[in-house]
């Protein structure tokens, strides 16, 4: 038995449409059944300043134009999409600032990422400037793989990522490019 090509193409073309049309239509069904709740956020505040406190202590300010709540999602999150401006303050009451154009709270995982322009000084004065960092809040560790700058009295150290505890005993610039000594 022998089969002409062209009848075999022109069999199967048919036949591709009509399996492609089934197979969208199972998917089409799907994406109608997902309601805008699904997808839309929870809740959206603007021009917030939250103040956190921990046994009568203030701990933390909060502020940002926009905090967008999607903690409705399977993987919960709040989006900071303009930026936030956070005080922090340890238990000798020094004060630590962070900036950064964009942050997201991953709720499950208790991670923060802060992302452009990312600005983080210390009480005395040690300053990172990096364009991504992580904060680790159950683990209390910064990081980042991505270049960064980090000035303290005495140097300015340019690399490649970043560790350290949240009080910045144990920061360290990974993959050091340059390092300049500060003489005043």
């Amino acid at each position: 038995m022998k089969f002409d090509s062209n009848i075999l193409l022109k069999n199967s073309v048919p036949l591709a449409v009509v399996a492609m049309f089934f197979s969208c239509n199972n998917t089409l069904k799907e994406v109608q059944g997902l309601d805008i709740a699904t997808y839309a956020p929870l809740s959206i505040a603007q021009d917030i300043n939250t103040k956190y406190t921990d046994s009568g202590r203030l701990t933390v300010i909060l502020v940002s134009p926009k905090m967008v709540n999607f903690t409705n999602r399977e993987f919960p999150f709040y989006k900071f999409p303009e930026g936030i401006d956070l005080t922090l303050f340890d238990d000798d009451q020094n004060k630590n600032t962070v900036t950064s154009d964009h942050a997201i709270v991953y709720e499950k995982t208790d991670l923060i990422d802060l992302k452009g322009n990312v600005v983080l000084t210390t009480s005395t004065n040690d300053t990172l400037f990096t364009e991504q960092l992580f904060y680790d809040q159950k683990k209390e560790w910064l990081f980042t793989n991505q270049p960064v700058k980090f000035r303290t009295k005495d140097y300015i150290t340019n690399g490649i990522g970043f560790d350290s505890n949240k009080n910045f005993t144990n920061a360290q610039v990974l993959e050091v490019n340059g390092r300049i000594f500060i003489d005043e």
